[in-house]
């Protein structure tokens, strides 16, 4: 059974960067769309970044393109997203969550999360 676990989130203040890490265990992560969501209290999840395991096509939501990179390892084990230029509002809960049968701009648009699988997420806040 697939399980995901999430890492490297912290506090950091504005315009520092981090970088999270998705780390897959008991499945391969092939034929797979994963994808980066955030869900900041009494705020919508948002899908952040999604990527296709297979040649790593990406998608970014628009509130993040140019500062954020959704990458995986060459085994698909892991899955990271880097972030640049953080800002007090990219404060959030991050989650990543992987799922096969679905196109990488159709999963970073569910806001739900009753497919695939999730990871328990790590906690991003940006503070001065």
């Amino acid at each position: 059974q697939l399980q995901l676990v999430e890492s490297g989130g912290g506090l950091v203040q504005p315009g520092d960067s981090l970088r999270l890490s998705c780390e897959a265990s008991g499945y391969t992560l092939d034929y797979h769309a994963i994808g980066w969501f955030r869900q900041a209290p009494g705020k919508e999840r948002e899908g952040v970044s999604c990527i296709w395991s297979e040649d790593g096509s990406t998608h970014y939501a628009t509130s993040i393109k140019g500062r954020f990179t959704i990458s995986r390892n060459n085994a698909k084990t892991t899955v990271y997203l880097q972030m640049n230029n953080l800002k007090p509002e990219d404060t959030a809960v991050y989650y990543c969550a992987a799922v096969q049968g679905l196109t990488i701009q159709t999963l970073c648009a569910r806001r739900d999360r009753n497919f695939g699988t999730w990871g328990q997420g790590t906690q991003v806040t940006v503070s001065s």
